[in-house]
């Protein structure tokens, strides 16, 4: 924790969080945005579902390379200064996005936005653990989430309302917009929270090092699993809502925002709940808390799903129900995650978000087409998700004081 952190920041703690989700909402904006549109694009872009299933692949495989970095600099360079960069790399790339006449452009850009919105994401949970001790930083790692929910739950909305009044490419103007903003807001608002003492000399032997060090620790790799692959359990949901929602649950493009509704609404209630419950009950219980919830809900899924033909009044409430679970326990398995690497708190964050990216691009390129097409599927995969998650926390809780 920066010594000088009550001086950085004099505004309210929630007016942090907010400036702090604004840059963790790129991700979901992104990908959330443009969903309601997929099929438009397709048609216009002569492209196949399976090549329309690559500009989410790309996105977060290029999300996942970066975020090797952008912690790793932040650490060497200062928090602030990667932010913006990242923020006008973003911007670039979405306007790219605006301007692609073929889905080979459109892929290109997607990854560019992909490689640069990651620095917003690692860089914002380091900022929160310099600037606060590990109960605060619960607090404000849920505040962070529950401001960070509205924006996937409009994104949708917004993004249906622009495809129908407008065309595709008004929702990647819209994206530039947003990242010009969180720009602008970074550039007047963000101090500078990386101590001058706690900066480490960028030098890429003693970088790799660190790398293998962090990638060679077993507690480090269960915990990482423990916190990112469960929320697979959820994402593969938001990955094939163009055909879950549009196809399985018959809801039109503008009624998209129903699935992010649920979802989100489920996130920001376990993320309250996770706030509450900061410094009255002992971590490692708060977590068991949230895979019992997971667990129970997977089960549930798969039952409905193998019994009920698919209607959205009881699979959206099931999927709230699982994202509760997962958002109750996330932020503390995130904290443990970067104190295995307390000096170097944005390597270890860009690991734990490359490992989540790459689980997350794996997903989104192999087992949703594989799995998207059947409800029963879908469920299936779900749980077993939360599985590697739960067998990962099994492996280690033990190890944890």
């Amino acid at each position: 924790m920066n010594p000088e952190a009550s001086r950085l920041w004099r505004a309210p703690r929630w007016a942090l969080s907010v400036l702090l989700a604004g840059l963790g909402m790129i991700g979901p904006f992104s990908i959330d945005t443009f969903l309601p549109a997929f099929a438009g694009i397709a048609k216009a872009l002569d492209a196949t579902p399976l090549q329309m299933q690559q500009t989410l692949s790309s996105y977060l495989l290029g999300f996942a390379v970066m975020n090797l970095f952008h912690g790793a600099l932040s650490d060497s360079f200062g928090r602030r200064p990667v932010v913006l960069w990242g923020m006008a790399a973003f911007t670039l790339a979405s306007v790219g996005c605006a301007l692609s006449g073929s889905i080979g452009q459109l892929v290109f850009w997607r990854t560019v936005q992909g490689m640069s919105a990651g620095a917003g994401i690692v860089v914002s949970r380091a900022i929160i653990r310099d600037m606060f001790p590990p109960s605060e930083a619960q607090r404000v790692m849920s505040q962070v989430t529950i401001f960070f929910g509205v924006a996937p739950a409009i994104a949708p909305m917004v993004g249906g309302f622009l495809f129908v009044h407008a065309d595709w490419h008004s929702i990647f103007w819209f994206l530039v917009f947003v990242g010009a903003a969180l720009f602008t807001a970074n550039w007047r608002l963000l101090p500078e929270t990386l101590a001058p003492e706690a900066k480490q000399r960028f030098h890429v032997p003693t970088l790799m090092r660190e790398y293998w060090r962090l990638t060679t620790s077993r507690r480090f790799l269960l915990l990482a699993l423990a916190s990112g692959v469960p929320f697979n359990g959820l994402f593969l949901y938001v990955l094939a809502a163009p055909v879950f929602v549009g196809e399985h649950l018959q809801l039109a493009p503008t009624q998209f925002f129903w699935f992010f509704c649920f979802s989100i609404g489920g996130i920001m209630g376990g993320a309250w709940l996770s706030g509450r419950l900061a410094g009255k009950i002992k971590p490692k219980r708060q977590i068991r808390f949230g895979f019992v919830i997971m667990f129970l809900v997977s089960i549930t899924n798969v039952t409905l799903n193998l019994l009920l033909p698919p209607s959205p009044f009881w699979a959206l409430p099931v999927i709230a129900a699982f994202a509760f679970g997962w958002s109750l326990m996330v932020p503390v398995v995130t904290l443990m995650v970067l104190d295995e690497a307390p000096d170097r708190r944005g390597m270890a964050s860009s690991l734990q978000a490359c490992i989540g990216s790459a689980a997350n691009g794996l997903v989104a390129g192999v087992i949703v087409p594989m799995v998207m097409h059947s409800t029963v599927a879908l469920a299936f995969a779900s749980m077993g998700m939360m599985g590697i998650g739960l067998l990962a926390w099994l492996k280690v809780k033990r190890e944890l004081v």
